[in-house]
């Protein structure tokens, strides 16, 4: 878990749970100096702190007024603030709010902020999310998953469920597996360059597939996917030999991807090994929060990019920093699915 509120911030209350049983305690920390225990270690304990009553006033007086109730969810270490914003179709936090919660040393410490909204065009939700930098993309594939968890808790669904989300890539369909894992419909790719969007020179019909890219004065070969949002996927440079993925400096190589002349809307980078033709493995560069331990999205990306080379079957597994994904993309409907897990870390609020 990480530190306690921003300095924008005047206070913040943690639960954390036991997932298996109901909560037994509370603790509340002060806003700054706080080192909480990894998160590991602490999911399955309930501990309560004891407070003055100067303290416990001022927080319940402060709560009472504008206190923000999350929980704190992961998907293979892709890590959400996930607001309940049902009553609403304008999110509880701005951009700007939103970056400073995400902020792992001065904040709640996350890869983005997540709103269930009220459904729009027959939809039975809106999902809509600010990345940690405050940029707000079109969906996020781990940040799904999480988001059918929060509403299976939110609505208290027991057993298998499935329900559509309006999402800035369109409608998504997940479903909720009796084993806890969630299975998404993703839809159909894009593969036309000019829709994902990049201005790379189209080789095969109207998709980029295998284009040369310059990048710190390596030539890269690169495909374009869009999953709703836009990904550049690479298997290795003209100049390297193999692509070991476990070598590559991302935070110095990502941001050259990501704001490339050739990607207008910025973009998503995955550099990926092929294990096996069912087994991939893969790092990311994430459009606006750089790098993490799983994408979704990146992960439909990859495997589509890898059937379109012809490098692998459209059923593998792939091995992300935070776990596997098991993705498919089906040639009988065209769409990608994911199935994969989601769970809740932490509930808490934050005075904003």
């Amino acid at each position: 878990m990480s530190s306690a509120a921003a300095t924008a911030f005047a206070g913040v209350s943690v639960a954390t749970p036991n997932l298996t049983t109901p909560f037994r305690g509370r603790v509340r920390l002060p806003l700054r100096g706080v080192s909480a225990a990894p998160r590991r270690a602490v999911a399955s304990m309930a501990v309560s702190a004891p407070r003055s009553g100067a303290a416990a006033s001022f927080l319940e007086r402060r709560e009472s007024e504008r206190a923000l109730h999350f929980v704190k969810y992961q998907g293979l270490g892709n890590d959400f603030i996930m607001v309940d914003n049902r009553d609403s179709s304008v999110p509880k936090v701005t951009p700007e709010e939103a970056a400073k919660l995400c902020d792992r040393n001065f904040g709640i410490g996350a890869d983005g902020v997540i709103f269930v909204m009220p459904g729009v065009n027959d939809a039975d939700y809106t999902m809509r999310i600010f990345n940690s930098d405050g940029s707000e993309p079109e969906m996020c594939g781990n940040g799904v998953r999480c988001f059918a968890r929060f509403i299976g808790e939110l609505e208290n669904l027991q057993g298998t469920h499935s329900f559509t989300i309006h999402t800035g890539a369109g409608k998504i369909i997940p479903e909720i597996q009796s084993d806890g894992q969630v299975k998404v419909d993703m839809g159909e790719p894009i593969l036309s360059g000019a829709d994902i969007p990049t201005k790379l020179v189209a080789t095969k019909n109207k998709a980029v597939i295998q284009a040369e890219l310059a990048v710190e004065g390596l030539t890269w070969h690169v495909t374009c996917v869009s999953m709703g949002n836009p990904h550049c996927v690479t298997f290795g440079a003209n100049e390297l030999k193999t692509l070991q993925i476990d070598d590559l400096k991302l935070s110095e190589i990502g941001p050259k991807f990501e704001h490339h002349e050739m990607f207008p809307a910025r973009t998503n980078t995955e550099f990926v090994q092929v294990l096996s033709r069912s087994h991939l493995k893969m790092r990311v560069w994430e459009r606006g929060a750089g790098a993490t331990l799983a994408c979704g999205t990146g992960a439909c990306a990859v495997v589509v990019a890898a059937v379109l080379e012809g490098r692998a079957e459209r059923k593998c597994v792939v091995d992300l920093p935070g776990g596997p994904l098991e993705i498919e993309w089906r040639e009988d409907d065209n769409h990608v699915y994911m199935t994969g897990p989601a769970e809740a870390v932490f509930y808490g609020s934050v005075v904003h």
